[in-house]
């Protein structure tokens, strides 16, 4: 299945399905790997997966706050984010460290739902800001699975896992939020290219990378 397949829309079912799929895999590690680096990130598995969890919750309140048809409100919405340690990820959630790393993937998993629910419920015609352009529901379910298929990736490489996410997920957030991704590509090595993880054949791995969340019309 190649990137050009991806022609069907992202659904809050496949950001469900992201999570999922994802914590199913991460509930397999051994409690002491949580503390290895999570692949190429200067950041633990643990924060890693904060991150993420960060991320979900604050797309789901950046999309919910969103009031159409008024144009989305510029920055985000100023929850206060904060770094534990020098060098570490900025976030709004963080895990307790004493529920261990099945009270982490709770936290995963609750966020993942927010996020899950707000892209339910959210007006199709919904504007809300992102630093990469002001992006739609369905736009910020992309991004939710795109975080999740990637920092999972991450992590699953520092804790010795194996994951490779299914090709048409892969395919449907390459199709709404990378548009210059080679047609020929696999979904899956097309996605780690186009967030910087891998080089594609006669492709060198980016040093910098962007996505396209604008409402596709």
């Amino acid at each position: 299945m190649s990137a050009s397949a991806a022609i069907s829309p992202v659904t809050a079912d496949d950001l469900a399905e992201a999570v999922r799929l994802a914590t199913g895999v991460l509930a397999q590690a051994p409690p002491y790997a949580w503390e290895r680096p999570a692949g190429t990130l200067e950041w633990t598995c643990w924060e890693t997966a904060e991150h993420l969890a960060d991320d979900l919750f604050a797309y789901a309140a950046q999309l919910g706050a969103a009031e159409p048809p008024a144009p989305a409100e510029p920055g985000e919405v100023p929850f206060l984010w904060e770094s534990r340690r020098p060098g570490g990820p900025a976030n709004a959630v963080h895990a307790d460290r004493s529920a261990g790393p099945a009270g982490l993937l709770r936290v995963l998993r609750a966020s993942g739902a927010l996020l899950v629910a707000v892209v339910r419920t959210a007006p199709p015609e919904a504007l809300a800001h992102h630093v990469f352009g002001a992006s739609d529901p369905e736009g910020f379910a992309a991004m939710g699975v795109v975080e999740t298929l990637v920092h999972t990736h991450d992590m699953a490489e520092g804790l010795g896992l194996a994951w490779t996410p299914p090709a048409g997920l892969c395919a449907r957030v390459l199709g709404r939020l990378f548009p210059h991704v080679p047609a020929d590509a696999d979904p899956w090595p097309a996605l780690l290219w186009a967030t910087g993880r891998a080089g594609l054949p006669g492709r060198p791995r980016l040093s910098t990378w962007r996505w396209y969340g604008e409402p596709r019309v």
